[in-house]
């Protein structure tokens, strides 16, 4: 489909030079929320709300696709062609892979110097259903690989290109993915303010139920998201793997292998193997809190494999390890490699040397409830990963099949839910005073969503090209 010549006047302008730290009365416990407000709406002298909405491609702006390769090494080298295949399926599937490339970017803009907890990887597929361990359904973000404390404007900002991206990509036009991102930053603004008033616990104590999901989607689609929740809450998501993942192989149960995307390494054939997985579940098991080690011990290991996930993931070192009960009731785990934040560079390190534990810390602090088995540990090679179960009655959105309405709904349940999560992690009052009862910063947000969404596109014919030199080697799935 052709699309029409985009204009934004704002991506031209000249960033302005970043403020300093924000004043010491937005963050001051003794003062009152609305001298907090005043000290955050002060900010807009220095950085104007519509200054915001700036991009443009920074004349020393690193290669794109140099900036992917930096990683290659790190990742297992069979895989790295994957990584590249699902990448070259379309910008959006670019962007999702390309969250190292947009942490560079975003470092060249100026911000209001309040930081979060930042997601670090927040676009809207990172969005989601899951089951708590009361096994109620929450819509919240779900991926923490890359998080770490940061300006809050990268989440919002990476957040809103996302919905052009993946509008452009189900054959909408840009005026609806303009809408859909202005309606996400106008979302998180006014939640952002609601939560900036609320008592510290309350904030704590927040989240956006089923109900609420339900309350907010159109009459004529309920019955069908009704139907998703009952099936998603009805067993434990290692129940509904069981079946695609397992079998009985070779006269025992055991992960099935279905290359190249679930293998048994070489290295899980050896004898020392077993040994190994003792040792690295015993120093797991040392993370988790006392009853839930209880919990674990109920289960026995049957299994370990290597599964490819996600887009950006691809390559890491990602382990599922099959768990079964004196009841033979399956458990699945997931064992996934963490390393550095793509955030790092620019944010400044991490307090947490280990980034199992980093990405741990991240995930209780700005969920509302997180999963039973969260843990982290070191393997015995001295990597890193961090734990959880691979699938526990996670909903994901069908953003393909999204319509206008759709797509603007979920923009604004998205920002409405990081807004909830910033907040959670840190004082947000000086930021919404920043952010204000107007319009300002959602229309910055939709001109910046658009001007970003072009740089991607761009970005990804870089990658297209670089497969067609030979630079780059791509396996494109089936």
């Amino acid at each position: 489909m052709k699309k029409a010549t985009r204009k934004h006047p704002a991506s031209a302008a000249r960033p302005v030079e970043a403020p300093p730290a924000p004043p010491a009365a937005t963050q001051a416990h003794g003062a009152s929320i609305a001298e907090r407000l005043e000290a955050g709406k002060a900010l807009r002298n220095i950085l104007p709300r519509a200054s915001q909405a700036a991009w443009k491609r920074p004349a020393n702006r690193k290669d794109p696709i140099a900036l992917l390769q930096e990683s290659d090494a790190e990742r297992l080298p069979e895989l790295v062609p994957i990584r590249y295949g699902r990448m070259l399926q379309s910008p959006f599937a670019f962007y999702r892979g390309a969250a190292a490339v947009m942490a560079a970017d975003l470092a060249t803009l100026p911000a209001s110097g309040h930081r979060v907890q930042a997601c670090g990887d927040c676009h809207l597929m990172n969005f989601g259903g899951f089951a708590t361990p009361e096994r109620n359904i929450l819509f919240d973000i779900n991926d923490f690989d890359e998080t770490l404390p940061a300006p809050w404007e990268w989440d919002v900002k990476r957040l809103v290109a996302s919905f052009v991206l993946a509008a452009r990509s189900n054959g909408l036009s840009d005026r609806i993915g303009e809408e859909a991102a202005v309606a996400c930053a106008r979302s998180y603004r006014k939640r952002l303010r609601e939560y900036a008033e609320m008592d510290p616990l309350e904030v704590w104590y927040a989240r956006l139920t089923a109900q609420d999901v339900m309350a907010l989607v159109p009459p004529a689609i309920q019955d069908r998201i009704e139907t998703r929740l009952a099936k998603a809450s009805a067993g434990s998501g290692s129940e509904l793997d069981f079946p695609k993942l397992a079998g009985v192989v070779g006269g025992r149960t055991a992960i099935r292998d279905t290359p190249p995307l679930i293998f048994h390494p070489e290295a899980a054939r050896n004898k020392e193997f077993e040994q190994i997985l003792d040792t690295v579940f015993a120093a797991y098991r040392e993370t988790l809190s006392e009853e839930r080690r209880v919990l674990l011990d109920r289960y026995r290991v049957v299994d370990a494999a290597i599964k490819v996930v996600g887009v950006g993931s691809v390559g890491r070192r990602c382990w599922i390890v099959l768990m079964m009960s004196a009841t033979n009731d399956p458990l699945f785990l997931q064992f996934k490699e963490a390393v550095a934040s793509v955030l790092e560079p620019f944010a400044g390190a991490s307090r947490h040397a280990h980034h199992g534990e980093r990405v741990v810390v991240g995930q209780r602090l700005t969920q509302p409830a997180s999963d039973v088995f969260l843990g982290w540990v070191t393997g015995t090679n001295g990597r890193q990963f961090y734990v959880r179960q691979l699938r526990d009655a996670k909903i994901k959105p069908m953003v393909e099949t999204f319509d206008e309405e759709m797509m603007v709904l979920y923009a604004k349940l998205c920002g409405w839910t990081l807004a909830r999560a910033h907040a959670k992690s840190a004082d947000v009052t000086g930021i919404a005073g920043y952010l204000g009862s107007g319009a300002q910063f959602d229309d910055a947000m939709g001109q910046f969503a658009l001007a970003y969404a072009d740089q991607a596109e761009r970005d990804h014919a870089a990658l297209k090209a670089a497969v067609r030199k030979g630079t780059v080697q791509a396996h494109t799935e089936a």
